[in-house]
């Protein structure tokens, strides 16, 4: 992986040390490292960067050891006060390399908003304002807020009264803040723009452009993308100052992502998905399509061939979105059909295959697309599906990869395994979460104690405001439910449910 800066006299090339090793990671983000840094790379230490003891001994203690590519080409950048445009991906720990410079601006002891975050969604806003919180952790008394759509406005009001220091939010709900007068940015020194690309996919510009334009002009500005679409060069001409921009060269590990493309007719496309799926068997798979339509379409053939398959898409209420996402993630949902602008952002662990049911026009997308399997050390399978017209798509992608396509036939594919393709595990939804004081462990607890389960029989366990998900091995999950229903959590009887 390579970085370059670019400027306003030209593009100079990062010394080979600017690459780094992946010793720290976000908190939220739980795939590593998808991508092979240079062989000359040199790991470079956050002791280079003029932060704070303090700040300093947080990052010992995070484990925090070396920098990211995109940490050590930023971050010299923003704390000498520039403005940025960074592109680099969710797991790049973006989220480090712009939140250690808004606390090294922050005054603790001023009681005003002086840094604001803008996320596409609420769950991104979620991971961002956990991660600010941990490395500000050595300062007493910083107040972050997260301000976002789906819920209600009257205690966000109430917060905002008694003041906060860093806001992170969604452009809507912001700009609905500052329209009512309850959010004063007066004070407001640093604006983030995360993920911006897909701010501009999901139609935020306008939003966007309202809260810069209220903002202080003698801010700093920084904006982190992806993608680099001629809509962020627009929206930075219109309101960054002599930004300087960074972007990583991302390659990824060949001997990871074994990509094979099939070609199809229209026709042929969607019953290709099945054929994919029960010759490959992958435990979890990411299907994307170009439109929605397509994502509905896939998912009731799917759903005919009896496998159990779930969709994102931006018409979902937040609840039923973190609910698809959760189940995805337990290993309880065998494929997600999803946009681009859908699944952007997401990251799975041990994903092992994604499907391109249409070929995207964009070579840059396929590389974000595939990027999301043969992560950690695992291998992943990147299977295309072709239309005769998708020819010239190909070749773009494979000039662009430096890669030679490799073409089969979907006749080559058989069943391997007669037996039906399962999710290994059931999520459970146990009515309260954060507001009855319920933790992972009173839910661990409750299965591997009087419920009598073993702890290998039990997932990953989320906790939400109202609910709490836990995953559980699928030839026990009637069963756990009904055991969990007879007994109680947090000393509480609750109510279970398999979704």
């Amino acid at each position: 992986m390579t970085a370059n800066v670019k400027k306003s006299e030209g593009i100079q090339q990062l010394p080979a040390s600017c690459a780094a090793s992946w010793d720290n990671r976000e908190m939220n983000d739980t795939i590593q490292n998808p991508f092979d840094a240079p062989a000359n790379s040199a790991a470079r230490s956050f002791n280079e960067l003029p932060l704070s003891p303090g700040m300093q001994s947080t990052l010992q203690q995070l484990g925090y050891l070396t920098m990211t590519p995109i940490q050590a080409a930023s971050l010299p950048i923003t704390l000498a006060g520039n403005d940025l445009i960074a592109q680099a991906k969710t797991g790049s720990g973006k989220t480090a390399a712009f939140a250690l410079s808004l606390l090294t601006r922050l005054n603790p002891r001023r009681f005003a908003v002086q840094a604001m975050v803008l996320c596409p969604t609420r769950e991104l806003a979620d991971q961002v304002t956990q991660e600010i919180r941990r490395l500000a952790r050595s300062e007493d008394n910083i107040k972050i807020m997260t301000l976002c759509g789906g819920s209600t406005m009257r205690p966000q009001i109430a917060s905002l009264e008694h003041g906060a220091h860093i806001v992170v939010g969604t452009p809507g709900r912001i700009m609905d803040h500052m329209e009512r007068g309850t959010l004063d940015l007066n004070a407001l020194n640093t604006l983030v723009l995360d993920e911006a690309d897909r701010m501009l996919d999901m139609g935020f510009v306008d939003a966007i452009a309202f809260v810069a334009k209220h903002c202080p002009t003698d801010r700093q500005t920084l904006m982190f993308s992806a993608t680099y679409p001629e809509g962020i060069a627009r929206l930075a001409r219109q309101f960054m100052r002599n930004p300087q921009e960074v972007k990583l060269e991302e390659q990824h590990d060949a001997g990871k992502i074994r990509q094979r493309f099939y070609e199809v007719t229209n026709e042929e496309r969607l019953a290709a998905v099945g054929a994919l799926l029960k010759h490959y068997r992958p435990v979890s798979t990411l299907a994307f399509c170009n439109t929605k339509q397509q994502c509905r379409s896939l998912l009731e053939v799917l759903h005919a061939q009896g496998i159990y398959a779930l969709t994102l898409n931006g018409d979902m209420e937040q609840r039923e979105r973190d609910q698809v996402l959760i189940q995805f993630a337990n290993r309880s949902c065998s494929v997600l059909v999803a946009t681009d602008v859908a699944a952007r952002g997401l990251d799975i662990a041990q994903l092992e295959a994604v499907i391109n049911v249409d070929v995207t026009p964009d070579p840059e997308v396929h590389v974000h697309r595939i990027g999301r399997t043969g992560r950690a050390g695992e291998n992943g399978w990147a299977l295309s599906l072709c239309g005769p017209s998708d020819r010239q798509r190909i070749v773009s992608i494979a000039k662009m990869t430096g890669s030679v396509p490799e073409w089969h036939e979907i006749a080559e594919l058989k069943d391997e395994v007669e037996a039906p393709l399962v999710p290994p595990m059931v999520t459970l939804q146990i009515l309260g979460g954060r507001k009855e004081k319920i933790r992972p462990g009173d839910v661990l607890g409750a299965l591997t104690g009087d419920a009598g389960f073993t702890r290998e029989q039990v997932g990953k366990i989320t906790v939400t405001d109202f609910s709490t998900y836990v995953a559980v091995v699928r030839d026990i999950a009637n069963e756990a439910v009904r055991r969990l229903s007879a007994g109680k959590v947090k000393g509480k009887t609750v109510k279970v449910r398999a979704l």
